[in-house]
């Protein structure tokens, strides 16, 4: 007889849930680089145990998207705790110089076999910008890499692109805030598609390359910029709790 397992539960794990609500607000900047943060308010804000919080945490940490705080002195003595990891612009640019060549590498393979794209793909990406929805931009630009990839039908292609796609999202994150970076994004993305549709390799390779190239260098730009406003916040108590209260107007907590 085969061995009796244990049924699954098929709904996710509750430290999964809270590791995705956090990663998506890290991801959409409602919690800032170097913001503090605690297991007790985050538990508060999210109605559940510190358990689920504490394991998202460590999970967070592992992912180098949270590390821990500097250790400050105030009136209840010594405190450490966490804070979210600072956007290292160095880092992001090394992984759109793999991202951008692993981009290439998919877009000549598509128009070889002039693969026709989901135009949803521009019309989702096109809507989230007017709605000004920073999470659903990034959803659909993950989409529309993602498509390309499967259409070079070449699985180690996306498998070694999306390794890191959660550092990426999270500068997209950054970025994305300034409303002159979004439309032309899928002026872009559109553009990728018709030379990839036509079977124009040369021109869908040259495209790409000059879109990843444009949004390495924009990328680090805004977040050396950000970096530089945050580090004149405070990143204290009442900020973290105004933030989480923001975390609630978006759906995000």
């Amino acid at each position: 007889m085969p061995a009796q397992l244990l049924k699954l539960d098929p709904s996710p794990d509750l430290a999964d849930q809270v590791y995705r609500v956090l990663l998506d607000a890290i991801s959409a900047g409602a919690l800032k680089p170097g913001q503090r943060i605690t297991q007790e308010e985050l538990a508060e804000q999210l109605a559940v145990s510190r358990q689920p919080v504490m394991q998202a945490l460590r999970l967070l940490k592992k992912d180098g998207f949270v590390q821990d705080a500097p250790i400050t002195h105030g009136p209840a003595g010594r405190c450490r705790g966490l804070q979210v990891t600072p956007i290292d612009a160095s880092w992001i640019a090394q992984v759109y110089e793999v991202r951008g060549a692993l981009d290439s590498l998919a877009v000549r393979l598509a128009a070889q076999r002039r693969t026709a794209l989901d135009p949803a793909l521009i019309t989702e990406g096109r809507e989230a910008v007017n709605r000004g929805d920073i999470k659903a931009m990034i959803d659909a630009d993950l989409a529309f890499h993602t498509a390309l990839y499967r259409a070079a039908q070449n699985p180690l292609i996306e498998q070694s692109a999306l390794l890191h796609w959660h550092h990426i999202r999270r500068a997209m994150g950054e970025a994305l805030q300034s409303a002159m970076l979004r439309e032309p994004v899928w002026d872009e993305h559109e553009a990728i598609a018709n030379a990839v549709a036509s079977g124009d390799v040369t021109l869908a390779d040259e495209l790409m390359r000059a879109h990843s190239d444009k949004a390495s260098s924009t990328l680090g730009a805004e977040m050396i910029e950000k970096a530089r406003l945050h580090s004149a916040e405070l990143p204290g108590t009442a900020r973290t709790a105004r933030t989480t209260r923001q975390l609630r107007g978006r759906h995000l907590l």
